[in-house]
Parts: structure tokens; C-alpha cells; sequence
């Protein structure tokens, strides 16, 4: 059915589709039975699947990736798509609106997009209070959500750690792992802060705050896929040194290569980063690099151009003990969790 959907979807505005199809979704699934059918649809359970990373326990190693789901209004309905965890945010202390439309824009031909975002939220207040009611209410049941923080557009870098700061207290009750986004390329100078001593600077002090906690969480730092192998190795040793869990790989690229449309066309679009199918070499190339650096001790979330089974599996086979989709669910459906937990378990 997405097949026939899809060219219709296509003619219209990317983030339009997004908010509607989110709507469609709730909508469905307040229908009498339609959990259930949606269940046997989309959802696969088998205890192959199930994996312990950073001591927390998966129901399956196929997750939605950071920028669906900012504000935390959808989770609940990912869940009924096969997906064995979510990621929420990326979330700041302020709501913003970040960057003017448009900003977000589709490459069919590439099955990429550009995006320049810009950290739009709602505030980790509205979210933390949102997350604080479906508990309440039940809607959590068993799901698996990670926290994705990062800082205000407004906020200079010096003053940077006390926004990451707030969002882990304010988040800390309402979810099970964390993860530090300072890769993102469309919040201005924010990658800046993944240089070696600003970066060991946030992450020590976040891992402060969490040893103190009666049960700390697992935090883990998103890093960009435009690293050199020496500020990977850079990462390696802050990751060992501070005590993370493990890490993210990776956010969008601001590189322009791999893509089939003209450059007349990719110019203008502008800035923003590139997700899908052009990323996923360089994303599994940090992965494995990570992964045969650390000796194979680093817990890794795999994530970049994740479109089919093959290219999941690519990811593990690298050294990812679980992955995240978000461009290839745009380009392939709602069946692609369904489709990677199939193959992993042949």
C-alpha cells in the first residue's frame, strides 16, 4: 500500500507529510482491534532478537532514530511499526521553532534528504511532562526511550554545558539512556563543542550529575560522520576516559558527495545535513574504524542510509550492537523495521 501512497505523498511538502501521516497513525490506531492488527502486521517478536546493550534489555536492535518523534507526541504509535526502541529530541532547555521554512527536502533520485531543522522542540519541560503523563496513564508499558539533549540556538558554547545540564535533570525520571548531540550541523557552532577539551569538559560534567543518582543512566555521545580517524581517535579516548556507555554513529553529513541530482539542484537547497542512502558508506566506515580501535569494547549505536535488511546487517557485521532507521522508513515504509527483524533472524 505505501507503494501506491508514496508518489502521492511525494507531490506535497516533507514536513506537511510528516506531521499528517503522525496523524493518520494516532488516528488508526484509536480504532477498536487496530493495536492488535497493527501488532500482527508490523511487530516481530522472536527471543533471537533481543539484545542487552549498556545494560538495558531490547526487545529487538531496530530503533527509531532522533528527529521523528522530537517532542515525544508519537512513540507509543512507533511502537505498534515494529520498532524496538525510540529516540526522543533532539530536545532543548527553551522551545524553539528553529530555521525558517522550508527546511526540510527530499532527493528521490539519491534516496537522501537535506535538512536544516534546527533543533525545533517544544522545550524538554513540555516534554518531560508529556512523558510524566503517559506513564501515568499506562502508554509507556515496556518501551525503550532514549533522550537526545542539546543547547539552545541562543546559548553561546561556553555557557553550553548548563544547558545540557538541565535537560538531563529535567529528563532524568523519564528515560532509559541519554544521548549528548553536539554533531548536528544546523544549530551554529555546534559542532565545535566536539573538539577534544570542550567535549571532555560536557561529558565529565554530565557524568558527574549522573553518579550521583541512586541508579545512573546510560549516556552516549552522537558524533557527525565527518570526522577525521584522528578526532575518532580523539572521541575513543574522551569515551574511555569520562566512562560513556557508548556512542552514536552517526548524525547527517555535510558533504555533498554521492548524489545523482544536478549540483545546480543540490545548490539550491543550501545548507543543511544529508541523511539516507549517500551516508551510509562513510556511517559503517566510523562504525567498523570505532569498533576495531576499541578492540570491539565500544557499544555503538548504528545509524546512517539504513534502508534494507543488507544495509542493517552491513552496520552489525561493523559492529553496531543496534541500529536506528529514520530516512529509509520515508523511502521504503513502514515495513522496514519488520523487514530487518526477519532477516536477523534467518
Amino acid at each position: 500500500m505505501y507503494k501506491l501512497l508514496k508518489p502521492v505523498l511525494f507531490l506535497l511538502p516533507p514536513e506537511r507529510v510528516h506531521y499528517a501521516t503522525v496523524f493518520l497513525l494516532k488516528t488508526a490506531l484509536k480504532i477498536p482491534f487496530s493495536k492488535r492488527i497493527f501488532t500482527r502486521l508490523f511487530v516481530v517478536k522472536d527471543k533471537s532478537l533481543e539484545r542487552e546493550v549498556f545494560g538495558l534489555r531490547f526487545p529487538n536492535p531496530v530503533g527509531l532514530a532522533a528527529g521523528f518523534d522530537k517532542n515525544g507526541k508519537c512513540f507509543e504509535e512507533m511502537s505498534y511499526l515494529g520498532f524496538g526502541f525510540v529516540e526522543l529530541g533532539t530536545v532543548t532547555p527553551k522551545p524553539q521553532d528553529g530555521n525558517p521554512q522550508p527546511r526540510l527536502f527530499r532527493l528521490p533520485q539519491s534516496q537522501a534528504l537535506i535538512n536544516r531543522m534546527g533543533f525545533n522542540n517544544d522545550g524538554v519541560d513540555a516534554l518531560a511532562e508529556r512523558l510524566q503523563k503517559a506513564k501515568a496513564t499506562g502508554r509507556m508499558g515496556n518501551a525503550i526511550i532514549g533522550g537526545n539533549i542539546g543547547k539552545n540556538k541562543t546559548t553561546p558554547n561556553e555557557l553550553a554545558i548548563a544547558d545540557y545540564e538541565y535537560c538531563f535533570e529535567r529528563l532524568f525520571d523519564h528515560v532509559d539512556y541519554f544521548v549528548v548531540n553536539v554533531s548536528s550541523p544546523n544549530t551554529p557552532d555546534l559542532r565545535a563543542l566536539q573538539e577534544k577539551e570542550p567535549l571532555k569538559a560536557l561529558l565529565s560534567r554530565l557524568q558527574s550529575l549522573n553518579r550521583q543518582k541512586p541508579a545512573p543512566k546510560p549516556i552516549l555521545l552522537k558524533i557527525a560522520p565527518d570526522l577525521t580517524n584522528g578526532q575518532l581517535d580523539d572521541i575513543l579516548e574522551i569515551v574511555q576516559s569520562t566512562g560513556v556507555s557508548g556512542v552514536v554513529a552517526t548524525n547527517t553529513t555535510i558533504s555533498r558527495s554521492n548524489l545523482l541530482e544536478s549540483e545546480t539542484s543540490i545548490r539550491e537547497i543550501g545548507a543543511g545535513g544529508l541523511s539516507g542512502k549517500p551516508v551510509t558508506r562513510r556511517s559503517t566506515e566510523v562504525i567498523r574504524y570505532l569498533t576495531e580501535k576499541s578492540g570491539g569494547s565500544l557499544d555503538i549505536i548504528g545509524v546512517g542510509g539504513i534502508d534494507s535488511a543488507e544495509s542493517a546487517m552491513e552496520k552489525s557485521e561493523a559492529g553496531a550492537k543496534l541500529v536506528q532507521i529514520y530516512t529509509g522508513l520515508i523511502y521504503v515504509g513502514p515495513t522496514l523495521p519488520k523487514l530487518i527483524c526477519e532477516n536477523m533472524i534467518r
